[in-house]
């Protein structure tokens, strides 16, 4: 029997702590602090473990200022941890061997390396120097990621004059130039409008199909994750809450569907609430024609929804699982440690 491959990168007990000077107002303070500095200590990452298999597309969460840039950082070697370990591709990121940077990529969608006032390509041939990607090979990967991400006859164009969604396709193109195992992509899709995110995450999905690569996602937007990844870490204050299967999370933080009212006459508010959870209205009469949101027990759902039919003057009823983003949010309200 085939044993398991081994994991691409794993995560031990990884801390990182920033030290932050501490500085009184006036004079006085400002000698103390400049001869006897004093520092108080802000955990950004803590006790954080995991592991990730070569080819998963794994999902990163959690709200502003959770860690989840700290921790990319330390997994590409930008950072040094304060504590734990971690290894990518059988290296330890901060020592940035050469060998394990030419097999990484970390994209920031707030960070741009192409110069502004010079076309795509001229950069991309610096990248290629950089790696020592032989001309042949330049000239085939860049033809192929451009057909990839519908970039033909924008190389040429001075970056200023591109649209940001043409820009970050072409950031894109130049961090997977050396064709690397592992994407970290730290909000890939921030700023680009709807058409251009689609065609980011189509991208993604192939590049990932084709060539096996790894790929660790944060983005705050659910579409994101919801159609790129099976898997997710939801990090919240630095600490690991959750890790495992997107679908589980619903199961396990929503136990309930969304059932959405439209009604014929006014209802109170009270009434309603007698059957879940109201999550869309607020006033104490609700009025009729008015779109109702509520949140009911999977376990009694039917007997619920046959009440709702039964009691009340509904015109339209329809049966969803809750936004995946409002889950999320009650993940990072809960602070459930992982299992």
């Amino acid at each position: 029997m085939l044993s398991p491959p081994e994991p691409i990168i794993t995560a031990h007990e990884l801390n990182k702590v920033y030290p932050v000077a501490i500085k009184e107002p006036g004079v006085v303070g400002t000698l103390r602090h400049f001869f006897r500095r004093t520092y108080r200590y802000i955990p950004a990452v803590q006790s954080m473990s995991f592991q990730i298999q070569p080819g998963e597309v794994v999902g990163f969460l959690g709200p502003n200022g959770a860690g989840k840039t700290t921790t990319l950082k330390m997994l590409t070697g930008l950072i040094h941890p304060s504590g734990g370990s971690v290894q990518v591709v059988g290296h330890t990121p901060y020592r940035r061997e050469a060998e394990f940077l030419r097999q990484i990529t970390l994209v920031m969608g707030q960070k741009q390396q192409l110069l502004w006032d010079l076309p795509a390509m001229d950069s991309l041939r610096i990248n290629a120097a950089v790696y020592e990607i032989p001309e042949k090979e330049f000239q085939g990967r860049v033809k192929e990621l451009t057909e990839l991400l519908n970039l033909e006859g924008k190389l040429t164009q001075p970056m200023r004059k591109l649209s940001l969604g043409e820009r970050m396709k072409a950031e894109l193109l130049a961090a997977l130039l050396h064709q690397p195992q592992i994407l970290f992509l730290d909000e890939p899709t921030l700023g680009l409008d709807v058409n251009a995110q689609a065609a980011m995450r189509q991208f993604l999905r192939d590049y990932n199909r084709r060539y096996g690569a790894t790929v660790l996602l944060t983005s705050h937007y659910m579409a994101d994750i919801t159609a790129l990844c099976e898997r997710v870490l939801v990090i919240n204050a630095g600490q690991l809450i959750y890790d495992g299967g997107l679908e589980e999370l619903l199961e396990r933080f929503a136990p309930y569907r969304e059932v959405k009212l439209e009604l014929a006459q006014s209802c109170p508010l009270a009434q309603l609430q007698t059957y879940g959870e109201v999550q869309s209205a607020r006033d104490p009469i609700v009025t009729a024609g008015c779109e109702v949101r509520l949140w009911v027990d999977r376990q009694t759902l039917t007997q619920t929804v046959a009440r709702l039919l039964a009691e009340l003057p509904v015109l339209d009823l329809t049966v969803t699982d809750p936004p995946i983003e409002e889950v999320i949010g009650r993940v990072f309200q809960a602070g459930i440690p992982t299992r």
